[in-house]
C-alpha cells in the first residue's frame, strides 16, 4: 500500500519516465474542460457590503444572547402559563425580539415592516405533535421584512432565521414539565443573534430584492413554527431563493477541547429535493444531478461568498480567514432543523452550524459539580460561547444575503440540447422574471466529482444561448446571472 503522502512523489518520478520515454503528451495534456479557460475565481468584495459587515462585532453578538439568556426558560410551552415571574418564558422573550427589530426599524427611518406569526398548535389536529406538545399551545414567530426598493424585483425574497425556544432534560422525562432554567444560549440564542445582527447591519443598505429576518418558536417540539412559517410562504407566493438557518452556531468554548475548529462553519444542505415528485427524483438519478438541488447550489454560492470576503488568500480579503464547510446531507444523524421545513415546501434552504458540537451544553439541566469534581458543568450556558464567532457567521450570512439581494436572480430555465451526439454542448435560457435591461451571464463547470464549481466563462449582455466545445458527459453545467459590481445569482443547472 503506497502513503497517501508520499502520492505527489510517485506521481512526479512517474511522469517524469514517461516524458522520457513517450513525450509529454500523456502528463501535460488537458481535457477539454479545461483548455483555454482560467479557473473560477472569487468575486470582487463589494464595499457597501464589506461596510456593512465590519458592523457586526462580538459585544453586539453577547448583548443579544445575555438578553435571551436572561429569560431563564424559552420553552415553547411556556407560552400559555399563567404563573410566571415578570420576564421569564417565551412569550417575554417573544416581546423583547419583536422590539429589537422595531428598534432597528427605527433606527433606519422605518425599512423594515415588523410582523408576529401567532397561530395555535393543536396535538389534536395533528398526531404528530401529541407527543411534544401535550396540549394547544400558542406559538409566535417573529419577522421583519425588509422590502426591495426595485418594484420588479421586490418580489424576489432571501431569508435568515434561528430558533429562540429552548428545552432542558426535563423534557425529555415529561414534555409538559417546563420547570428549570434552559437558558439556551448556544442553541439557539447564537443562531437568534445572527437574525438579528443581519438586519441591524443590512438595514442601512438598499437592496432591489426583499430579505427576511426571523426567529423561530417551537423548533424543538419538531420544528413546528418554522413548518407553519414556511407553508405561510409558500400559500403567500413568496419568492424565497434561499433560506439560511442558524442553529448552534456558538464556536463552543469547552475547557479542554482542542478539536474545535473556529476558522469554518458547516454548511448542511440536501441533494435530492425531499420536494421532488416521484417523476423529478426519477429524472434527477437519470441525469446523474443528484448533487445539483437549489439548496445544494445555495451552499456553493455560500461557499464562494466567503472566498471573497474571508479568503486567506490575497490582498482584497476584508476578514480574517472563515471557511464555509460543505456537508453533503440535509443534517447531522438523527438530527434535524427548521431549514428542513422550508425543504418541504419546495425552497433552497441549509443550515448553519459550528465545527463539533458539546451535547453536555445542549438540552440540558444546569448542573454545576461541586468543587474538586471531575464531572462536566451541564447546561447551555453563556460561558460556552465564542461571541466573536458568532460574530463571524453572521457575517458570512449577512454578506451572502445582502450578494444574492443585490443580484438580478436566478434564469428563469436552462436547457441542454441532447437530441443529437456530439462532443460540443449548447445551453439555452430564458432571463429572470422582471430582470433589469442590462443583466449578464455567465457560464460555470465543474467535473462531475468536483464539490465546487472550477471554471467560468462570461457571457455578454442579452444573451441566451452558448456552445462550448467540451462534452456534455464529462461536466455539470449552469447558468447564473451577475451584474456590473460582479454579485452572481445561484446558478441554474439544465
Amino acid at each position: 500500500m503506497i502513503a497517501r503522502r508520499s502520492m505527489p512523489r510517485l506521481v512526479i518520478v512517474l511522469c517524469a519516465g514517461l516524458l522520457r520515454s513517450l513525450g509529454p503528451a500523456p502528463c501535460l495534456a488537458q481535457p477539454d474542460f479545461s483548455r483555454g479557460h482560467a479557473a473560477l475565481a472569487p468575486a470582487p468584495p463589494d464595499p457597501a457590503i464589506a461596510h456593512a459587515l465590519k458592523t457586526i462585532d462580538a459585544a453586539d453578538a453577547q448583548r443579544i444572547i445575555h438578553s435571551l439568556v436572561g429569560f431563564g426558560t424559552r420553552n415553547t410551552l411556556t407560552s400559555m402559563g399563567t404563573d410566571l415571574p415578570p420576564g421569564r418564558g417565551i412569550n417575554a422573550a417573544a416581546d423583547w425580539i419583536e422590539s429589537q427589530f422595531k428598534q432597528i426599524s427605527s433606527d433606519c427611518g422605518g425599512c423594515l415592516e415588523v410582523n408576529r406569526d401567532t397561530f395555535m398548535a393543536d396535538p389534536a389536529s395533528n398526531p404528530q405533535w401529541a407527543r411534544r406538545i401535550p396540549k394547544p399551545t400558542r406559538l409566535s414567530n417573529v419577522y421583519a421584512i425588509q422590502h426591495g426598493t426595485d418594484p420588479a424585483q421586490a418580489k424576489r425574497m432571501v431569508l435568515v432565521t434561528g430558533h429562540y425556544d429552548t428545552i432542558n432534560s426535563n423534557a425529555f422525562k415529561n414534555w409538559s414539565d417546563t420547570s428549570g432554567d434552559a437558558p439556551g444560549a448556544n442553541d439557539d440564542a447564537s443562531g437568534t443573534a445572527v437574525s438579528l445582527e443581519c438586519a441591524r447591519a443590512l438595514s442601512k443598505l438598499h437592496f432591489p430584492s426583499t430579505i427576511v429576518y426571523v426567529a423561530v418558536a417551537g423548533e424543538e417540539e419538531g420544528l413546528i413554527g418554522s413548518a407553519h412559517l414556511a407553508q405561510f410562504a409558500r400559500e403567500q407566493g413568496w419568492q424565497l431563493e434561499a433560506v439560511l438557518n442558524n442553529d448552534i452556531v456558538g464556536g463552543n468554548t469547552t475547557p479542554g477541547d482542542t478539536l474545535q475548529l473556529k476558522d469554518r462553519v458547516r454548511v448542511f444542505s440536501e441533494g435530492v429535493p425531499s420536494a421532488a415528485t416521484p417523476e423529478q427524483s426519477r429524472r434527477i438519478r437519470a441525469l446523474g444531478q443528484e448533487n445539483d438541488s437549489t439548496s445544494r447550489e445555495l451552499a456553493r454560492a455560500i461557499a464562494e461568498t466567503a472566498e471573497t470576503y474571508f479568503s486567506s488568500v490575497g490582498k482584497k480579503r476584508v476578514f480574517d480567514p472563515f471557511q464555509a464547510v460543505l456537508i453533503d446531507r440535509p443534517d447531522r444523524y438523527g438530527r434535524g432543523g427548521d431549514h428542513s421545513s422550508f425543504n418541504h415546501e419546495g425552497f433552497a434552504a441549509v443550515r448553519f452550524t459550528e465545527w463539533r458540537e458539546d451535547y453536555n451544553h445542549q438540552h440540558q439541566n444546569v448542573v454545576r459539580p461541586p468543587a474538586g469534581s471531575s464531572d462536566p458543568v451541564l447546561g447551555d450556558l453563556e460561558e460556552f460561547v465564542d461571541f466573536a464567532y458568532v460574530a463571524r457567521v453572521a457575517r458570512l450570512n449577512a454578506a451572502t444575503l445582502a450578494t444574492l439581494a443585490y443580484s438580478p436572480g436566478r434564469p428563469a430555465k436552462v436547457t441542454m440540447e441532447t437530441g443529437k451526439q456530439e462532443d460540443s454542448t449548447t445551453l439555452k435560457w430564458e432571463p429572470p422574471a422582471n430582470a433589469p435591461a442590462d443583466v449578464r451571464y455567465e457560464l460555470v463547470w465543474r467535473e462531475t466529482t468536483a464539490p465546487n464549481w472550477q471554471f467560468s466563462q462570461p457571457l455578454p449582455s442579452g444573451a441566451n444561448t452558448i456552445t462550448v466545445p467540451i462534452s456534455k458527459d464529462n461536466v455539470v453545467f449552469a447558468i447564473r446571472t451577475v451584474d456590473a459590481a460582479g454579485h452572481h445569482s445561484l446558478p441554474l443547472a439544465p
